[in-house]
């Protein structure tokens, strides 16, 4: 009996009565009677305690917080921030870019247009008009209010704080270390300078945070598939990923962390087979529309809204096809040029490949091969781009008196430089880069030369007939074959040296591919006296056809900044550097009377990021080993976190750094910023991890050591905060803030 008795559940009554009051406090004594109390103690206990302010604060610590953060964020972003009134670093071009967007005229730019569209859009409210051209260090007039330009820009900035704390929340992390990670983008002296000025990197760290602050909370809302706050989540991630990338192409790292998760997710979902084939087909469809549509939508947005401002002709419509330009306001392209080529009319040919020039011959010669003239392709308005169509050498010669002849599909005919008089012309010499290509040269002139310089007209298409006998001004779309070796005239994406000046190769391919686009030429502007003028705003490009375009020619154009062995550029630096901390930037001249911005990382932030980098890849071994050696030390949720709190960070870092390792392109420090962000989620992952037990045994411990890790964050801030308010006067005052040499803050 004694044993049935103790067997009962602590809290459970042994009667009704005992039932409905086992929460209520028991006043009866030893023996069963039940004592009195008196209306004083009674009302003292019917009394709700008083509510201290820490609890009060404690209580409200998610909304108290982040608001302080902010706050102090916009402090170090905006403090002095229209002290210096020079053009500083790359406000020589994005201001620039804004500018144009102004005066509505179309430009190139490596970049996508999201972020300059804001630049332009800070201009606009600043009530800039435009004319000012931004070169570099060059002084502001006092019309343009490029102090609220760079506020605009500064509050993206700011506003990656709040981002980062409630990204740390999302990640499980403890409030001690939140406020770690919030502190050490707040206190990370590069991302406060960067974002001061009139620059793409302040928007592109926000839709960074953005990005993975939305992912992180999709992922904590997996249980609740399907609720109208998980597809409200899931369409945001879609978002920030098509605007991160809309600012820049290192966006595409960021997209690619969502869907290696994605991928995953997926997977495990697939390996569920309890879960219903119609819920797996609808979490791929809302993956797909939400992650793979929404962002691409926003990205061709961004674009379309860039050819909606910039209707006016402008200083990037070589990089654009033909007929694009010819639609532009106030362009030269098209205007007044005959419809009909004819035997005898002068005019430019436009290579229609993405990204593609126009072709062009210079008085310079090959330093190899044949030594004939250069032919290449040319993105620049230039006489030297000018062609006459001649008949070929086996038909009578041209004669300017005589009625016109129309060449069109199956012509042969010759293309006479027009500034050096020579002959379009190939051989079987090898190209000077594409080596299985033939070179194309200028050679001979009307009188002099051989069938080498003859070419098969052979029309692909035309946007304004299906007549294919005649070649028309910017709609007919034609290749040309060299009669004697049976190739094509292409011009691809490869730059010859400087030898070429960097123009784009022109070569003849043996590979007869007609969809070739490379292969594909038309005749852009076109001048004949003899001929009437005809409308080149008659026919509009397709936008997509547009929108690919622009996107291949920033694509080769990026590839082709790579750093020049012939120059010295002191401000690149290399990958290795970046995650020690090893070099910075001077962002403007270091005259004694300018006001000096140096790009330099807090070394506490960029060492402990680094060093926790290898920590995490040590704790991951040292817990596969355990696991392979049957220990069960992990609980089901420790797995989790490590896996989602600490090795999702480090894919995004090593995502956003690796391909710099690969990459040929010059790059800078600030290439790093958005992987350095990776790395602080990181180190927040493993001091949350290491301090665990320190929270269990004593918090007060655990708060100790935070407390020195704030203090060092935000004291080295503050011990580097010249750096990034400006420096003024002589630089050799700040001496000691050059720790090592490779830290140009003083000569």
């Amino acid at each position: 009996m004694a044993l049935e008795q103790g067997g009962q559940a602590t809290g459970i009554a042994q009667d009704g009565h005992n039932l409905r009051r086992r929460n209520v406090p028991d006043h009866s004594t030893s023996n069963g009677s039940v004592t009195q109390t008196s209306p004083e103690e009674d009302k003292k206990k019917s009394q709700k305690p008083n509510t201290s302010i820490l609890q009060i604060l404690d209580e409200w610590e998610f909304l108290i917080a982040p608001l302080l953060f902010t706050l102090v964020s916009f402090f170090t972003r905006m403090y002095k921030i229209g002290l210096s009134n020079i053009v500083t670093w790359d406000e020589a071009h994005f201001g620039k870019f804004g500018s144009h967007y102004l005066k509505r005229e179309f430009y190139f730019d490596v970049h996508p247009p999201l972020g300059k569209m804001l630049v332009g859009l800070s201009g606009h409210l600043a009530g800039y008009n435009g004319s000012f051209e931004f070169k570099s260090g060059e002084t502001y007039p006092e019309e343009l209010n490029y102090t609220f330009m760079r506020l605009f820009n500064s509050a993206f900035g700011a506003l990656c704080v709040p981002l980062a704390y409630f990204t740390a929340r999302e990640l499980n992390f403890r409030r001690s270390t939140v406020w770690l990670v919030t502190l050490m983008v707040l206190c990370e002296n590069s991302y406060a300078t960067i974002s001061r000025f009139i620059l793409l990197d302040s928007m592109l760290l926000f839709f960074t945070f953005t990005t993975v602050l939305c992912w992180s909370r999709f992922h904590s809302l997996q249980k609740q598939s399907f609720s109208p706050e998980w597809f409200l989540w899931l369409f945001l991630s879609g978002i920030s990923i098509g605007c991160v990338t809309s600012v820049k192409w290192v966006g595409l790292f960021c997209t690619a962390l969502v869907g290696l998760y994605t991928a995953e997710d997926l997977w495990n979902k697939f390996g569920d087979l309890k879960m219903p084939k119609t819920t797996l087909a609808s979490h791929l469809v809302a993956r797909v529309v939400g992650l793979i549509v929404v962002p691409l939508l926003v990205y061709m947005f961004s674009f379309w809204v860039h050819f909606a401002v910039l209707e006016n002709s402008g200083p990037g419509d070589a990089q654009m096809s033909s007929l694009f330009q010819a639609n532009l306001r106030g362009t030269e392209v098209g205007k007044d040029s005959p419809l009909e080529v004819a035997y005898g009319s002068r005019a430019t040919i436009k290579n229609m490949g993405y990204g593609g020039g126009l072709l062009h011959s210079h008085v310079q010669t090959y330093p190899e091969g044949s030594q004939q003239q250069q032919v290449t392709c040319y993105h620049h308005k230039d006489a030297n781009n000018d062609w006459f169509f001649y008949p070929n050498r086996n038909e009578p010669l041209y004669d300017p008196e005589a009625p016109l002849v129309f060449p069109g599909d199956k012509s042969v005919i010759r293309l006479i430089h027009s500034q050096t008089g020579r002959n379009l012309h190939s051989h079987a010499v090898s190209a000077p880069i594409t080596k299985g290509d033939y070179e194309v040269s200028s050679y001979g002139n009307t009188t002099v030369g051989d069938e080498k310089d003859h070419w098969s007209v052979e029309v692909v298409s035309d946007a304004a007939s299906r007549d294919r006998s005649k070649l028309r001004t910017l709609t007919t779309a034609f290749r040309l074959k060299h009669t004697s070796l049976g190739c094509y005239l292409r011009a691809g994406t490869v730059n010859l040296p400087q030898w070429g000046f960097k123009q784009i190769e022109v070569t003849c391919v043996k590979s007869n591919n007609p969809r070739d686009v490379y292969t594909h030429w038309n005749v852009e502007a076109h001048w004949n006296e003899r001929l009437p003028a005809g409308d080149p705003g008659s026919y509009k490009s397709p936008f997509i056809r547009d929108f690919i375009h622009l996107n291949v020619a920033m694509m080769t154009s990026n590839n082709a900044l790579v750093p020049d062995p012939d120059k010295q550029d002191d401000l690149a630096s290399q990958f290795w550097q970046w995650p020690i901390l090893h070099v910075g930037l001077r962002m403007c001249g270091w005259d004694d009377k300018i006001v000096k911005y140096f790009l330099l990382g807090n070394p506490a932030v960029y060492w402990g990021s680094t060093f926790c980098l290898f920590v995490f890849a040590g704790m991951l071994v040292w817990y596969l080993i355990r696991w392979q050696r049957g220990y069960e030390e992990l609980k089901p949720a420790e797995i989790d976190q490590i896996h989602y709190g600490g090795l999702y960070p480090v894919a995004g870092w090593f995502l956003h750094y690796l391909p710099f390792v690969a990459m040929a392109r010059v790059t800078y420090v600030h290439h790093y910023y958005p992987a350095l962000y990776f790395a602080i989620l990181t180190e927040g992952f493993v001091i949350d991890w290491v301090t665990r037990p320190l929270a269990r045994k004593d918090r007060r411990i655990e708060w100790a050591v935070y407390g020195v890790l704030y203090a060092v964050i935000v004291g080295l801030f503050v011990l580097f905060r010249a750096i990034v308010f400006g420096m003024e006067g002589r630089h050799q005052q700040w001496s000691h803030l050059k720790w090592f040499d490779r830290w140009r803050i003083t000569d």
